[in-house]
């Protein structure tokens, strides 16, 4: 007889308790509640005591609570960003307001005011859904709300929502996450000429990007950037799985040129020029990587090495060789150092050791050339 897979069948039991967001971890949900927790105590707790904690003024809106959700749960949200927080939970208030003062049918002003703050909030880019609910609040708010009138979207809203973004920012600090989120970049061609840069010549360019998502006609949220970069590590993750077996130390030059911190800046100038190499790893006197340098660095008249240092780029001899991809494609790196866990030099890895290293992976028919 047959037993069923245990794994299986807790998997499919458990389904409905696993994370239904993409990166969500353990970790990340509980330093959401733990950011929660602090932040709207002490959102509350400021704001009594600047305004008291009578029945003339709640201390804290209810809103805030859905913006505190995002803004420790999914802080990579473009609606959970700062003015997101604070520009839709204000503005949001303020049509309720408006919807509340020209419509007595308290059943039409719900409607009215959460459709304005939509309008409002999508006009002024800072769409947050916690925003909807600022708007009803200041519709059915009863005669709190009526009392404050047109100061409501300011105090308490606009007080609490500054107060939640401010906490927020120094949690977020304090855990070294990446907050007020930044999209990245995009790839620029360092050489600064009309080509695409290196990265960008080859698979899924920007406008198949903006094509697919006009085929799927929906909004997703996350940033057209940061779905860009997403793609592109998809594409990266997927050519390590498939050759992951070629580690660094495998390809890695072992006989590496190097110089200390008190070498002279002509004799780097001679070594890279003598071996026909375009990095130079610097050392200290215990022998650990400190930097590189090259001819550009060299070229500028510096009196010694250590004002010519760049930061090196470096890994591990066990990581994957093919993780170094866009690091040597960037249009600046021209070598990896390989180093230790006290950065004492393995080995190095150059465009060209890459991109043998490559070539050897093709079918042989892929690499021959007419």
């Amino acid at each position: 007889m047959q037993r069923p897979a245990p794994q299986k069948a807790r998997t499919s039991r458990f389904r409905l308790f696993s994370p239904i967001l993409a990166g969500a971890t353990l970790r990340e949900r509980l330093m959401a509640c733990l950011g929660a927790l602090i932040s709207i105590g002490l959102t509350g707790v400021i704001s009594g005591y600047f305004f008291g904690q009578g029945p003339h003024l709640p201390l804290i809106v209810a809103p805030m609570g859905a913006s505190a959700v995002l803004l420790f749960a999914v802080p990579a949200s473009p609606l959970a960003q700062p003015w997101s927080i604070i520009g839709g939970n204000t503005i949001s208030a303020m049509m309720g307001i408006i919807a509340a003062y020209l419509i007595h049918d308290p059943v039409i002003a719900i409607g009215v005011g959460v459709s304005l703050a939509i309008a409002a909030m999508s006009l002024t880019r800072c769409l947050h859904p916690p925003g909807g609910a600022a708007a009803l609040t200041a519709v059915l708010g009863g005669p709190v709300v009526a009392g404050w009138g047109f100061l409501f979207p300011f105090i308490p809203v606009a007080l609490n929502s500054c107060l939640l973004v401010g906490l927020g920012l120094v949690f977020h600090k304090l855990g070294k996450r990446n907050y007020p989120h930044v999209a990245a970049r995009p790839v620029e061609n360092t050489h600064q000429t009309n080509d695409l840069p290196p990265p960008l010549r080859v698979g899924f360019r920007e406008e198949d990007v903006d094509s697919a998502l006009e085929v799927f006609d929906e909004t997703f949220d996350i940033d057209r950037a940061d779905l860009s970069r997403l793609l592109r590590q998809v594409e990266l993750q997927a050519a390590v799985r498939s050759h992951g077996d070629i580690r660094c130390a495998d390809i890695m030059s072992r006989d590496v040129i190097a110089i200390g911190e008190d070498a002279e800046p002509d004799h780097a100038r001679h070594l890279l020029l003598k071996h026909n190499i375009r990095t130079l790893p610097v050392k200290d006197r215990e022998g650990r990587l400190i930097g590189t340098v090259g001819l550009r660095e060299l070229s500028e008249g510096i009196g010694s090495i250590e004002r010519a240092l760049s930061n090196p780029e470096t890994a591990d001899a066990t990581d994957p060789a093919l993780s170094l991809l866009p690091v040597l494609t960037d249009g600046r790196t021209h070598a990896v150092i390989v180093v230790d866990a006290e950065r004492r030099v393995l080995g190095l890895i150059s465009q060209t050791d890459l991109l043998s290293a490559m070539a050897r992976l093709l079918p042989a028919g892929d690499a021959t050339v007419a």
